[in-house]
């Protein structure tokens, strides 16, 4: 980095020495819940020179930050619901991002919107971008996306030649961005470690220290050894999204906060199965439908339904695949079948309730509250908005606190990586000449690492059969499997395989063809033995053989019984009520 602060670390022993600082004095803070809004959460209190630990039951951003529509976006579809303020914030946000914060992940990505009436669309959809693109620059910072444009339809069929030419009459073209969810949470949470936060995963509170009425701590098993440890502070933020409502039942007394899931699957289709320059964006009669370039593939989603059964591996069924296939094939001269499905993968959205009936009305905005004295919760909002969400939280917390507390400082924060990023970026083709990797590889970890690209030909010039790629996921080097496990906090094979690579959704073998490579790789920095690899390995291939078989069941519930059938690698514990 070219700050001068070398980015910190997320290996094995980086863990243990968070659990040894988290348990030997009070913090300032910790917080629960290891998403984006957690993440968020970590760093803005670090930054403001609070000291602050944070726990996640499973694996950083398991739950919805690594299943949405890796989009940073402004919310195109909020702006006829008439919340102009909530679209403004989302797109200063996003400029944010692009240009200051995490130039390196967050990128700009084009999408083209079909019109299906003479006349009247036009104009009514050429006022809404308009609004759009006149919301990104009215905060005093540059949009850092193009402006729109309109478009004929014979244009419009030279930009997408996928398009069925009888499927609509014209088209404007807007931007928005995008970024790999999962990376980006794991990308905050090394910045805030950076800045002195304790983080740990596969640690579950189990439940919370009182003094009277007041929260003074929370109780933690940690699932990988199973013991029990106590963190003291003076302050807890629950920021557990679709959990929220346990957290609260766990704190005892009425809850403040309601939170309902609504699902959104989406699918991964290879990049030649869509012959287009642009993404896609389609009205759907509930909400839209986004048609995302991703890579050397497509993100086809999302559906939009209530979701009351198991939150940690929301399934899609059979009915949902079909949904996204029906409307997409319904503007598509040449339509996807089911053998086009390389992916597919379920989130949950942690929607505010008591609004409305149907999720897809439901708000999107954030409320924090204090149900009980030391305590903060937070839930709602979206993906884009989670450093205001952090503020916010955090804002809360040196409410609580009987000290003056900085203001927030992460809309100047880059995230590390980010710093030289573009200086290395045109420097691309004189790395891969002194690396000996080709440059489209060195492109590929300059997307992923930006500036902490040396650390990974670090580890190729110590070993170079690091610089080959995985065998069945040549996408990915051998390096990135072992960095995931020395850098980033990955403690098992799913860990690797679904979030700090994508092979999971990315492969028509959804990772099984690589799963004993990857383990072995990964059995040196983790400490495996040869039975804990054939473990890692059987119970990946269990858990991709459930979520097959689960997406042919008609039913949620259906397809949630048989996803439910695959043992966990580290089960969560029952929580004791208080």
């Amino acid at each position: 980095m070219t700050s001068g602060r070398s980015a910190a670390r997320l290996g094995p022993a980086e863990r243990a020495e968070a659990l040894e600082r988290m348990t030997a004095e009070e913090l300032d803070v910790v917080v629960v819940g290891g998403g984006v809004v957690g993440a968020g959460i970590a760093l803005d209190a670090a930054t403001r020179g609070l000291d602050v630990g944070l726990v996640e039951a499973r694996d950083f951003a398991s739950g919805t930050s690594s299943r949405s529509s890796k989009l940073i976006h402004g919310g195109l579809r909020y702006l006829e619901q008439l919340n102009f303020e909530l679209v403004r914030e989302a797109l200063q946000e996003r400029a944010l991002l692009l240009q200051r914060i995490a130039p390196h992940l967050v990128r700009p990505v084009p999408f083209l919107f079909p019109l299906t009436h003479y006349a009247w669309e036009r104009p009514y959809v050429g006022a809404g971008v308009a609004l759009y693109d006149t919301l990104g620059v009215a905060t005093g910072v540059t949009r850092g996306v193009p402006g729109h444009r309109h478009l004929s339809r014979s244009r419009a069929l030279r930009l997408s030649p996928a398009l069925k030419k009888s499927a609509f009459t014209g088209a404007i073209q807007y931007w928005d961005a995008q970024v790999d969810d999962a990376r980006y949470v794991m990308t905050i949470l090394r910045t805030a470690v950076t800045y002195g936060a304790h983080v740990m995963p596969r640690a579950q509170v189990v439940g919370f220290l009182r003094e009277g009425e007041r929260v003074t701590g929370v109780r933690v098993r940690d699932l990988e050894s199973g013991e029990e440890f106590e963190v003291r502070a003076r302050q807890v933020v629950n920021a557990t999204g679709v959990w929220t409502d346990d957290i609260q039942e766990l704190v005892g007394g009425r809850g403040q906060i309601h939170v309902r899931a609504s699902k959104g699957i989406h699918l991964v289709v290879p990049r030649d199965r869509i012959h287009s320059l642009t993404g896609i964006i389609l009205r759907t009669e509930k909400s839209v439908l986004f048609v995302i370039p991703w890579g050397r593939h497509w993100i086809v989603g999302t559906t939009d339904t209530e979701w009351t059964l198991d939150r940690s591996h929301p399934a899609a069924s059979r009915t949902d695949i079909d949904y996204l296939l029906d409307h997409v094939n319904a503007v598509l001269s040449v339509p996807l079948s089911r053998d086009d499905v390389e992916g597919v993968y379920a989130g949950l959205r942690p929607l505010l309730s008591g609004e409305s009936d149907e999720t897809s009305k439901l708000s999107r905005e954030h409320v924090v509250a204090h149900p009980v004295p030391g305590l903060v919760m937070i839930a709602g909002g979206k993906y884009t908005t989670y450093r205001v969400m952090a503020k916010d939280a955090v804002d809360a917390v040196a409410h609580g606190l009987d000290q003056r507390v900085p203001r927030s400082c992460t809309d100047r924060i880059p995230l590390v990586g980010a710093e030289g990023y573009q200086a290395l970026w045109n420097s691309r083709h004189r790395i891969a000449h002194e690396s000996g990797l080709h440059v489209a590889r060195i492109e590929h970890l300059l997307q992923r690492y930006g500036s902490l690209i040396d650390e990974l030909l670090s580890l190729i010039d110590d070993d170079p059969s690091l610089g080959r790629p995985l065998s069945g996921a040549d996408d990915y080097l051998r390096a990135e499997i072992v960095y995931a496990a020395t850098h980033e906090g990955a403690r098992h094979l799913n860990d690797v395989l679904t979030r700090r690579t994508r092979i999971s959704i990315e492969t028509f073998h959804r990772g099984v063809a690589v799963a004993q490579e990857a383990a072995e790789l990964l059995a040196g920095p983790l400490g495996w033995d040869g039975e804990q690899v054939k473990r890692e390995v059987e119970y990946y291939t269990k858990r991709v053989e459930a979520e097959r078989r689960s997406q042919e069941q008609d039913s949620d519930h259906e397809a949630d019984a048989i996803r439910l059938g695959a043992p966990e690698i580290v089960p969560v514990v029952a929580p004791e009520p208080m």
